[in-house]
């Protein structure tokens, strides 16, 4: 495939296509792994604290844990000669918080980012509820106004999961390569 070895990161708010798309992507690559940030959160067996508009302070601490141990996972992949594919909700200020976590110069920033009608359809498409603690558009806004205008963006409300990442192969190298 034709991306550089590096650690490719997909964001975007819930349903807007990381999963799929990660996947695929991970798939094309003769070498890959596939990341999934949240993983770290569903680890925690008792006491986790969901992110919520108005969080706490023990659910911005677990979110930040999740966001180093996301980065020190995908750095140790890329050490060993993986390309990694990571995905998982990095918005609004903390997303800057995980960038830094990064030692590798290899970094690419992909944000999915479907109209909000797109991702009201597949949100009742999916079998999978993400939205019980937030709302669509409020979750965009902090998307729109607070996330990092570095890397990709991808307005992906009328591509399919492959065509997506053909854009992604087709502009990654050029246009979500980012520097922290």
């Amino acid at each position: 495939m034709g991306l550089p070895v590096g650690i490719y990161i997909i964001t975007g708010i819930m349903a807007s296509g990381k999963s799929t798309v990660a996947q695929l992507l991970a798939e094309k690559l003769e070498k890959s792994v596939h990341l999934h940030g949240d993983i770290y959160r569903k680890m925690i067996v008792n006491g986790q604290e969901e992110m919520a508009p108005d969080p706490s302070e023990e659910a911005l601490k677990q979110l930040l844990l999740r966001y180093r141990l996301t980065a020190a996972a995908a750095e140790t992949y890329y050490r060993a000669g993986f390309t990694v594919v990571v995905q998982d909700n990095y918005l609004g200020k903390e997303a800057y918080y995980f960038l830094q976590q990064f030692q590798t110069k290899s970094l690419y920033f992909i944000t999915l980012n479907p109209n909000l009608e797109t991702v009201i359809d597949r949100e009742k498409e999916r079998n999978k509820t993400g939205y019980h603690t937030w709302e669509v558009q409020p979750l965009h806004q902090v998307l729109m106004e607070e996330n990092p205008r570095i890397g990709l963006w991808i307005d992906n409300s009328d591509l399919t999961p492959e065509e997506t990442v053909d854009a992604i192969i087709e502009r990654a190298e050029k246009t979500a390569r980012i520097s922290i």
